[in-house]
């Protein structure tokens, strides 16, 4: 919603950020399945790092630019990060867990994602009433970049999913 409302409050029309949800949604509806497929060949990790490099790139675009040009590359980005982990987070999780505690897993991180998200959002709308959208957006791109380099620093998981790559 952030995002919507940078482009809004930049000077795009109501239809054109209806627009660009829009295209953010097919990016995300057509790439979901080939960063999947991509996921598979070279490592769940690897992805998920991807996604939050360019969700910390978009990040830090509505930080710096306007325009519907720059829009209409943030929100491709932003539907790429969605596809390189909204499903490939839910299989890294799958393939660390017993088969019989899968579910619960996967609820469980639904459940503290939505918490998570919850209070990112507070927090990210506090910054932006007291120290403007620009602060906003730099301080959720830093963190994200400071989250990308913990996964990238985790071990690779040597769940059921990431052996079966292998054997493949």
């Amino acid at each position: 919603m952030f995002l919507l409302l940078q482009a809004r409050q930049a000077g795009l029309s109501d239809s054109m950020v209806i627009g660009v949800y829009i295209f953010y949604n097919l990016v995300y509806a057509l790439f979901a399945f080939p960063m999947g497929k991509l996921a598979d060949r070279v490592g769940l990790q690897k992805i998920i790092v991807v996604g939050l490099a360019l969700f910390a790139a978009v990040y830090l675009g509505m930080a710096t630019g306007h325009g519907i040009g720059l829009y209409m590359v943030l929100f491709m980005l932003y539907g790429l990060y969605a596809a390189a982990t909204e499903g490939i987070s839910k299989a890294w999780i799958s393939s660390i867990t017993h088969k019989k505690d899968t579910a619960t897993a996967i609820g469980n991180f639904a459940g503290l994602q939505s918490i998570c998200t919850m209070m990112a959002s507070a927090l990210t709308g506090l910054i932006w009433h007291y120290w403007g959208a620009t602060t906003a957006f730099i301080a959720t791109g830093v963190v994200t970049l400071l989250v990308m380099v913990y996964f990238m620093l985790l071990p690779a998981p040597q769940g059921n999913h990431e052996q079966e790559s292998v054997q493949s």
